[in-house]
């Protein structure tokens, strides 16, 4: 069996991939599946983890800012001292002397006793007895220095165990700070700039003339910027001439439209030629009636002479309809006509309006040249202010510039509440490893575990059709379960079945009298049970059907229907395999008849060397010829993942369907099987989906309406 093409470890050498494509109900069922596997395991992580991160030890933090003078000064001169910050290097400067080792020395050796025994007191708890209380150096820990984004502030931020602690050593770290500023900063001469501030208070006044008059320029020509204005009516006018575009064409339609109906009328054509008049109105609804009347007309001309009262009535009835017709029509072309001069009188006023804004236009170019003069001369009065403001800045005295350039801004305060273990962002975080953990091991599990679960598996993974669902018959007797239709009993299953014999109905591409072989991929998954109770489906519906035993090595059908196994294939190959006469009156054969349509076919013993019988030809001549007394041949056969009989069977048959038992077989060995199938051109009906429970059918198969089909019809199903 090793080098057959059955083999399993053969798949790889196949072309085709399994590519899996699921939807999001398909996933649903896998999570479903597993739950009670993924569950306690997603449950046991996240709340092993949720409890390792509320154990830790609470933790305070407070914030203190401080604020940096935004830079607002160039100083040349030599006698003044600028400590503004100007650039990234400053700052960062100032960044690592929070952060350095001396700033910190000097902040603890600012702490008195009575605080340090405040910062040591929350460590005490969880001391071992004996074990002396932490050094001044461990209570008050680091710091996080950080420069905020997009601003001028700097935040200090301590972590401690308690919240005064916290807020004890970020303001001190502030205090430091401050001080270690005010040593290293000192103050220069002053200078008078009593001129320059005048000049400068000068240029102010003459800034806001010239802004003045600039304003006063634009009020009276009702402006809101030259540049503005100028947009505005160009605007205006590109909208106004598309517009305009737009009516010229609209009214060029309508006058087309107006000359072909003057030509039609000279002409004395039909108008109802001309789609806008066809179209107008009522005149479609009465042009039909029309036509119907004049149908009328014609019919009733052939039974009545025209004198008859139903002709003199349908007569006026048509005259009527063409006066109508007439009157719809003269509607239609006064409408026309409106519209055109409705069209005319709209491009007028789009002309207009063109005209008016191109005069507008006109007016702002002769206006700029004015308002550009004006703009100018506010704009080199504002040119002169600047500059003796910069040379004032320059001069500024270093009186003014002996300020510190960092100041506090916000001290820190005690934290109502620990920021760590934060009880809300565990819990988050708890939630969404439960997810990860529950659904990955779910669906981990799920690319695991190969084995044929669901109707996806059946049509999209391997590929064919599924015929239907047979729910577990494990609780019935196996002289029951296996005549449930032929007896037609009233237990579970029956519906699955005749739901089987529907789907193969509907798949099967072949008339009557055709062959179909039933198998599956290992023993056990229920194709001797599907090949009775369908073959018995069939039967039941009329059509004169046969099963036969061909699983020669371990023959089970006549068991189950209660019948001896001593004569069959076997038999009526060793007695010559004589195809003479009335196959279904041949002794060795013993075709029995079961039902009115039903009849069996055993196999006749058993055999070690089944193939002998199957390659014969005599086989496939035994088949083609009891199609002459039968409209089906139900084969029930070996196993295919077993021996290959069923391979030299299924050349002989016409279709093939395909028996899987739930979470038995593994899908990569069923989709092998059916390849093989397929190679043998073979047409399969589909799979039957044999063993599962009445819940797991709701969830595993789209039969979505199981349940209610169950309360409807009580045990049928």
């Amino acid at each position: 069996m090793s080098d057959s093409p059955l083999n399993p470890s053969n798949a790889s050498q196949s072309g085709d991939q399994l590519v899996e494509r699921r939807t999001i109900r398909d996933y649903l069922i896998i999570l479903r599946e597993r739950l009670w596997i993924a569950l306690p395991l997603a449950l046991l992580v996240a709340v092993g983890f949720g409890y390792w991160k509320a154990r830790a030890v609470p933790m305070y933090q407070a914030r203190a800012t401080m604020q940096i003078e935004k830079p607002e000064k160039i100083v040349t001169s030599q006698e003044i001292v600028d400590i503004s910050i100007n650039s990234d290097i400053e700052l960062n400067t100032y960044l690592q002397v929070l952060g350095s080792a001396k700033l910190r020395g000097k902040v603890i050796q600012s702490l008195t006793p009575a605080e340090v025994k405040m910062l040591q007191q929350p460590f005490l708890a969880t001391l071992e007895p004996g074990q002396p209380p932490p050094s001044i150096h461990e209570v008050v820990g680091s710091i996080g220095v950080q420069a905020i984004k997009n601003s001028f502030l700097i935040s200090i931020t301590a972590t401690h165990r308690s919240g005064e602690g916290a807020a004890l050593i970020a303001n001190r770290y502030v205090d430091q700070f401050m001080q270690d500023l005010l040593m290293n900063v000192g103050g220069k001469n002053e200078y008078a700039v009593q001129s320059l501030r005048t000049r400068a208070e000068q240029l102010r006044k003459e800034v806001e003339v010239a802004d003045q008059r600039l304003q006063t320029y634009m009020k009276e020509q009702r402006l809101v910027s030259l540049d503005s204005s100028v947009n505005i009516v160009s605007d205006r006018l590109k909208t106004v001439n598309a517009a305009l575009s737009s009516a010229r064409l609209d009214r060029l339609q309508l006058e087309e439209l107006n000359n072909q109906i003057a030509s039609f009328k000279k002409d004395a054509r039909n108008l109802l030629e001309i789609a806008a008049i066809s179209n107008h109105g009522t005149i479609p609804a009465v042009s039909s009636q029309l036509s119907e009347l004049t149908r009328q007309q014609s019919v009733l001309a052939q039974r009545y002479f025209e004198r008859h009262p139903k002709m003199i009535e349908l007569e006026k009835s048509i005259k009527a309809a063409r006066e109508q017709l007439t009157r719809a029509t003269d509607l239609a072309i006064a409408d026309l006509h409106a519209s055109l001069e409705k069209s005319r009188a709209n491009e007028k006023s789009l002309e207009q309006e063109y005209a008016l804004n191109e005069k507008e236009q006109i007016r702002l170019r002769d206006l700029s040249i004015d308002f550009k003069s004006l703009e100018n001369q506010a704009a080199v009065a504002k040119g002169n202010y600047t500059q003796i403001l910069d040379r004032l800045s320059q001069a500024t005295t270093s009186s003014n510039l002996e300020r510190i350039s960092v100041r506090p801004l916000d001290p820190a305060t005690p934290a109502g509440a620990p920021y760590t273990p934060d009880i809300r962002s565990i819990a988050k975080t708890s939630i969404g490893l439960f997810v990860l953990v529950f659904v990955g091991v779910a669906i981990g599990l799920s690319f695991i575990d190969d084995r044929i679960k669901s109707s996806w598996d059946v049509e999209h993974f391997i590929g064919v059709h599924l015929l239907g669902i047979v729910p577990d018959l494990s609780g019935l007797k196996d002289d029951d379960k296996y005549s449930l239709v032929l007896k037609n009993r009233e237990a579970p299953g029956v519906e699955s079945f005749l739901s089987v014999y529907s789907s193969a109905k509907i798949h099967s591409k072949l008339d009557y009298p055709k062959s179909i072989l039933v198998t599956s991929t290992i023993p056990g998954e229920g194709k001797t049970l599907v090949s009775s109770n369908l073959a018995a489906s069939f039967a039941r519906h009329g059509k004169r059907t046969l099963l036969i035993d061909c699983d020669l090595r371990r023959p089970m059908v006549h068991r189950h229907f209660n019948q001896p196994n001593d004569n069959g294939l076997i038999t009526w190959f060793e007695h010559g395999a004589s195809l003479d006469g009335d196959l279904t009156e041949n002794q060795h054969l013993g075709i029995t008849r079961l039902s009115e349509n039903f009849s069996l076919l055993c196999s006749g013993g058993r055999s070690k060397t089944p193939t002998e019988i199957l390659e014969n030809p005599a086989f496939g001549q035994l088949l083609a010829r009891l199609k002459k007394h039968f409209d089906l041949i139900i084969v029930d056969s070996p196993p295919m993942g077993a021996v290959t009989d069923s391979l030299l069977i299924a050349e002989r048959t016409d279709e093939v369907v395909y028996v899987c038992r739930f979470n038995k077989a593994y899908r990569k060995h069923i989709k092998l099987y059916i390849r093989a199938l397929h190679n043998g051109k073979n047409d399969i009906l589909g799979i039957v989906l044999n063993g599962l429970s009445t819940r797991r059918i709701e969830y595993y198969s789209n039969y979505r309406y199981y349940r209610s089909y169950k309360k409807y019809y009580g045990t049928q199903t």
